[in-house]
């Protein structure tokens, strides 16, 4: 999902209109595939727009006179799909859209929330590669707009589309974007990852964007983590664990298999004992009770398992492959720096008002 952002004015939409030549571009490429759209004609413009991308609308554009399901069917209608078949269809994408049981109902039956699900499902009916989403929550009330945004999440994990997505709020940006342009005056900015455009703006314009921005929410864990002291099993024993563990300065190492799936951690001074015994099998050692994240996990949810954790949390992939290791101190660091800024910002804002 890629989110295009900015104030009123900045060319978001105009963007996002060149994509489907609703507005013509005046020079330049869109690409889809090796496609491009600029140069096709009105015959292919028109199937592109109706089997390559459809458009969802802020206002959502629905026919009042019809039913929902009527409203899905549409695209599929003028496209001179058989009858049963794009009821079929539409019905479908409107389970995918959770209005199940509402198929036959008007659009003035519905709260604003599920008439925009009913304009997702209209787009989603066609199975495009491509959808245009332009500010398409941004009509709804704010718990609405939360809960679509959330919807937009769960409906991505399953179809998978290409969405290029319209907003002027950083934050529905940052929580569903995958990577974000920051357009001002008609130029792009800057383009990242949420995390990248939080830790690293390009220029004031961007950082006066995100100054107000709880970071730790957006940054992960991927983010801070270190690498880990590791031994390998079954192929090393108690003396390389040692050998290891004092060549870094650290009195604990975490132990994978030769996948790099985590098996847990092992102490110094029983690595020392199980070498005195004689015993070459780190196995009885182990200790596999240890706090896990994924490299997902922003670092304030991370604060309750490293204030109760023993050793440094482990950053492992879906399949406990490691990946890391972040500690208490680079978690608190993190949060005070950001505490910090908050301060300052605070401050200023109170002696500003003092002033006044």
């Amino acid at each position: 999902m890629f989110v295009i952002m900015g104030l009123s004015g900045s060319g978001k939409s105009t963007v996002l209109r060149c994509l489907n030549r609703l507005i013509e571009p005046t020079k330049g490429q869109v690409l889809i595939g090796d496609e491009d759209i600029t140069e096709v004609d009105k015959d292919r413009l028109l199937e592109m727009r109706r089997k390559k991308m459809s458009m969802v609308f802020q206002n959502f554009g629905l026919f009042p006179h019809r039913t929902v399901s009527e409203n899905v069917q549409y695209g599929l209608e003028i496209s001179g799909m058989d009858k049963d078949q794009r009821k079929k269809k539409a019905y479908e994408a409107i389970e995918k859209v959770g209005l199940k049981g509402y198929e036959e109902q008007k659009p003035d039956e519905l709260s604003g929330g599920m008439q925009q699900r009913v304009g997702l499902a209209r787009a989603l009916a066609n199975d495009p590669e491509i959808l245009l989403m332009d500010e398409a929550f941004s009509a709804l009330d704010p718990l609405i707009r939360a809960d679509m945004q959330d919807e937009l999440l769960e409906l991505q994990a399953e179809v998978h589309k290409t969405v290029v997505f319209i907003t002027h709020d950083l934050d529905e940006a940052l929580k569903i974007g995958d990577r974000i342009a920051i357009m001002k005056d008609g130029y792009v900015v800057q383009v990242g990852t949420p995390e990248e455009i939080l830790t690293n703006p390009a220029d004031d314009y961007v950082k006066a964007f995100v100054q107000n921005v709880d970071r730790t929410k957006i940054i992960t864990a991927q983010a801070i983590m270190r690498k880990a002291p590791t031994v390998q099993v079954p192929k090393d024993g108690p003396s390389v664990a040692i050998r290891n563990m004092e060549k870094v300065g650290v009195s604990t190492t975490y132990v994978v298999d030769e996948n790099r799936y985590l098996k847990g951690i092992v102490k110094i001074d029983d690595a020392i004992r199980l070498k005195e015994d004689g015993v070459k099998d780190l196995g009885e050692i182990i200790i596999s009770d240890i706090e896990v994240c994924g490299p997902e996990t922003p670092i304030n949810q991370l604060l309750p398992k490293a204030i109760e954790a023993k050793y440094p949390i482990a950053v492992i992939e879906d399949d406990s492959s490691l990946l890391g290791i972040v500690d208490r101190a680079t978690i608190m660091a993190e949060l005070n720096e950001n505490g910090l800024d908050t301060q300052k910002k605070e401050t200023k804002n109170n002696e500003e008002t003092t002033t006044s």
